[in-house]
């Protein structure tokens, strides 16, 4: 319930914000003079900003499931997966979540977390991260995934992702609107000029909102990683599962549950890095002593 009304009051943020500028830069009057209604385009680019956020989260345990051929284990077949069950059995009920699905997958060393809602999660973690971490490295690992189960990461990225997407969608359309008419002299409806300046214009500005989540996700890295220092009473067997990480080529994850990894590539997009560096998340956690 908590979070269906941060989605509502997010919608009505983001309306009241972009109806406030529009109004103070005496823009609506100019625009809706031209023929275009601001009102119809702020609920259009609600809509289209946040159906895919808001789907994608709804969708993300099947389509996890799906796209990494996850196993849930619902009866444990081995010691390890009985190991893995009860360490996420104990890790929820100290970060007062309810218990989430339990998964394995092939793979080179890598967890996820998601699902929209803290208590029905699906934590998943790949054959290579067990099979090259001691348990007190993978217990850290699982309380990381844990952690940003219980922060509502999941959500709240989403929510991120929405609002920025709403903005990408309007200001296209603004800026493309004054394009036709003021470049391309379109005094009639949409030209041409209209429709190539708003794939311009969303390609450039989804590039810049994918600055902004992506910032957001590595700030959710550090607080994850704190997360797992709480639930062990150390932060040691998260440094040392890192630093672990960071001898290892990480496991690939799919496009849409990257940013829900323990690790990720940064290389020279840094920027666009859903992950911070290991060393300065180490060095995060050694400042927690």
């Amino acid at each position: 319930m908590k979070r269906i009304i941060l989605f509502v009051l997010t919608n009505l943020a983001v309306l009241i914000v972009l109806s406030v500028v529009i109004r103070v830069l005496g823009l609506d009057r100019a625009l809706e003079e031209n023929g275009l209604n601001v009102g119809a385009l702020l609920v259009f680019s609600l809509v289209v900003g946040f159906t895919g956020a808001i789907v994608s989260l709804l969708m993300s345990k099947p389509i996890a499931k799906w796209s990494t051929g996850a196993r849930v284990i619902d009866t444990p077949r081995s010691e390890a997966e009985s190991w893995l069950v009860e360490t996420v059995r104990k890790l929820a009920a100290k970060a007062g979540v309810g218990m989430p699905e339990v998964a394995l997958y092939e793979g080179e060393p890598n967890a996820f977390a998601t699902g929209a809602f803290r208590d029905s999660a699906l934590v998943a973690v790949s054959t290579g991260l067990l099979a090259s971490m001691d348990r007190g490295e993978a217990e850290a690992v699982l309380g990381h995934e844990i952690a940003h189960v219980a922060n509502g990461d999941m959500v709240t990225l989403a929510l991120i992702q929405g609002v920025v997407n709403t903005f990408v969608v309007f200001l296209a359309r603004i800026v493309a609107f004054f394009v036709d008419r003021i470049v391309f002299r379109t005094e009639r409806g949409n030209g041409p000029g209209y429709f190539i300046t708003v794939i311009v214009c969303q390609i450039l500005f989804g590039l810049l909102a994918a600055l902004i989540v992506a910032w957001f996700s590595r700030r959710r890295e550090f607080r994850a990683d704190a997360g797992s220092a709480t639930y062990l009473g150390t932060p040691q067997p998260m440094m040392r599962a890192l630093a672990r990480l960071g001898g290892l080529p990480p496991g690939e994850l799919p496009k849409s549950l990257s940013g829900f990894g323990i690790t990720d590539k940064a290389g020279v997009m840094a920027l666009f890095a859903t992950h911070p560096p290991i060393e300065a998340r180490i060095a995060a956690l050694q400042a927690l002593h």
